[in-house]
């Protein structure tokens, strides 16, 4: 719940707090070097934030309910997005973000997601026009970040969503497929060859691909050489099962890398989501998985027990999750409603915040709790598939354009907040 302010002294205290998120708490020394995450990091905090600015036309508009909500959200940190620009606009706006971090002695979250074919030419289209356009791209952004701390989260859905996925037509020849992961490769070596990155290949979402599937794209994207994978990322699904599925993929990954010699290279032999072989599979209820019931995945669980163990944790692969807009888990349309695919995870109501960014998780391999998406924009102008609409039946508009600002989304998603939203006062 806001805090209630006086209706005199709102203007006056309101502005009070907006001075508090924009100005950066004293810069603290940095725990550790290279690239894995420092213990205790703090992230960086975008002073002029969608959710700050908003804020500010709020309370100009008197709207002090509103100004109180978008002053909370815009004090937490969240992930900056690189999605198009030359070369040298690239680095350029890498290097001013690095230094701003640096000054407050804090960590910045950067997101590349400039990848060729992006989101399937879907609401989130675009991406750099060749393989060697965007390999230059990313060069430059790794230059940009140079010696300063950051933590690259690596273009959300290329590996779950390859060109191979989009549709029977996009890639017949298997030439795009080759360039991506060839792409993700290059993005990984170079982001790791700036001495202070951690860098994450991103993964896609629990309910997604299998265990195997991922485990597969992220080593012939190169995870070894990064430091893990993102999970969940502009998604909603529960942080609870990000963790228990990142941890699976994690052990999966080492299974085929590091485990039985029999099993070198086969991800697909890893129980997953989807089906465990120590389940007993018969038909009956609750003996067999079911990615949307995790009151079934203890046979997943016990599939890694019963072939994994407990492997060395220096062994295992860590990840991030974001946790921006998961506060009340997935959507589930309402019955009947719709007769395609009711797009779950474009822009559905009722979600809320989730866990607030951190890098104390409490996971043993999840390095940290992420705001990647920025809260408040929109993931496009859905329609639930509805042949020839273009309003949204579920906001009764037209949704605003992939990442265009929503203001009355980010008031839901805060006032839906769980746990409920307060002020981030370590920043």
């Amino acid at each position: 719940m806001s805090p209630r302010i006086p209706r005199s002294l709102a203007p006056l205290g309101i502005a009070a707090l907006l001075a508090a998120v924009a100005v950066p708490a004293p810069a603290q020394a940095e725990a550790g070097s290279g690239h894995t995450l420092p213990a205790g990091a703090r992230f960086y905090v975008d002073p002029h934030s969608d959710a700050a600015k908003q804020a500010v036309s709020d309370l100009l508009h008197h709207d002090f309910t509103g100004a109180t909500a978008m002053a909370q959200l815009a004090s937490w940190p969240e992930a900056q997005w690189f999605t198009d620009g030359t070369p040298d606009q690239v680095a350029d706006r890498t290097r001013s973000l690095v230094r701003s971090a640096a000054r407050t002695g804090t960590v910045p979250v950067l997101v590349a997601y400039d990848i060729p074919l992006r989101d399937c030419s879907q609401y989130s289209s675009g991406g750099a026009q060749s393989d060697a356009d965007y390999q230059a791209w990313i060069a430059a952004l790794a230059h940009g970040i140079g010696r300063s701390r950051a933590l690259v989260v690596l273009e959300p859905d290329a590996l779950a969503n390859l060109p191979a996925d989009c549709s029977p037509t996009t890639d017949p020849t298997g030439a795009l497929t080759a360039g991506r992961l060839a792409d993700l490769r290059y993005a990984v070596d170079v982001l790791e060859q700036q001495p202070n990155t951690t860098v994450y290949l991103d993964a896609g979402n629990s309910h997604w691909q299998s265990v195997g599937t991922a485990a597969q794209r992220l080593l012939q994207a190169g995870v070894e050489k990064a430091q893990g994978f993102s999970l969940n990322v502009s998604n909603f699904f529960a942080t609870d099962r990000s963790d228990r599925y990142g941890t699976w993929v994690s052990n999966c990954l080492w299974y085929a890398t590091k485990g039985p010699a029999a099993a070198h290279g086969h991800t697909d032999w890893c129980a997953s989501q989807y089906y465990s072989p120590a389940a007993p599979n018969d038909g009956l209820p609750g003996d067999a998985v079911n990615a949307d019931d995790p009151s079934t995945w203890h046979w997943t669980d016990q599939w890694f027990q019963q072939n994994v163990g407990t492997a060395p944790a220096d062994e295992l692969t860590h990840f991030v999750v974001d946790t921006s807009r998961d506060g009340q888990g997935g959507w589930t349309a309402p019955a009947g409603k719709y007769t395609g695919d009711p797009q779950t995870w474009c822009n559905p109501p009722g979600r809320g915040i989730g866990d607030r960014p951190t890098a104390d998780t409490g996971t043993p391999l999840a390095d940290a709790y992420l705001w990647i998406k920025t809260v408040g924009q929109s993931d496009g102008q859905c329609n639930r598939n509805i042949p020839g609409g273009t309003v949204d039946p579920e906001y009764g508009i037209v949704d605003p354009p992939a990442g265009t600002w929503w203001p009355d989304q980010a008031l839901t998603l805060v006032r839906n907040a769980n746990p409920a939203l307060t002020f981030n006062w370590n920043h």
